[in-house]
């Protein structure tokens, strides 16, 4: 459907709750540069859709405020994922995502990633409602995504897949120490080698042995 002019597109918006965060998902493929600004009361999204060539936007009013320097955000190929971090953790479940209290046709609930506020507390064990397989482990999620702080306004680089600290590297934190191979490198090598200055009076020993006895 049209969002403000007859060129631009209402993406689907789908999003789930915890006591202390919410996830945003826009449903837009393969974006193209997109413009992306959060606020602590809303959320602004434009980007083309290299998918259907299709410029969409959207503007989110939140029903309550979010702490933009601790949220994040990552721009994947199929969509782009916003876990923000509530203002007031201390407070009640969102009775709804957005100020308006009223229904909107591209918004709607992501069940494989929603808790209930009375099953918070047995997120990820087994056979819990949302738990295990069905659950979503937001704290991985984040460390997959990049920062909103220091944005202004603009996108994550489509293809970066997160930005954060590059995901899949893991911070770097799993990558070998190389000053540890100091220990093991050519110092150790050299001592299976022959020392080549011991080795010459060696060589010519025999020959020495034949020139006494000759004399002799």
């Amino acid at each position: 459907m049209p969002a403000g002019d007859s060129q631009t597109f209402s993406p689907s918006v789908t999003w789930a709750q915890r006591k202390d965060l919410v996830y945003i998902n826009i449903d837009v493929q393969d974006a193209k540069d997109p413009e992306i600004k959060v606020e602590k009361d809303s959320l602004h999204f434009k980007g083309k859709s290299n998918a259907d060539q299709k410029t969409y936007e959207t503007t989110l009013n939140f029903f309550d405020e979010i702490n933009k320097d601790e949220s994040k955000f990552a721009v994947r190929g199929r969509g782009i994922e916003f876990v923000l971090i509530k203002q007031n953790k201390d407070k009640d479940y969102w009775p709804r995502l957005l100020k308006e209290n009223k229904k909107f046709h591209w918004l709607k609930i992501d069940f494989g990633k929603w808790k209930d506020e009375d099953d918070s507390d047995a997120e990820g064990e087994p056979g819990a409602p949302g738990g295990g397989g069905g659950g979503a482990d937001f704290e991985d999620m984040m460390r997959q995504m990049g920062g909103l702080g220091g944005m202004g306004g603009m996108g994550g680089m489509p293809g970066m897949g997160g930005m954060g600290g590059m995901p899949g590297m893991g911070g770097m934190g799993g990558m070998p120490d190389f000053g540890d191979l100091d220990d093991e490198g050519p110092d150790s090598d050299d001592e299976d080698l022959p020392d080549l200055e011991d080795a010459k009076p060696d060589a010519k020993t025999p020959a020495a042995d034949a020139k006494s006895e000759a004399k002799a």
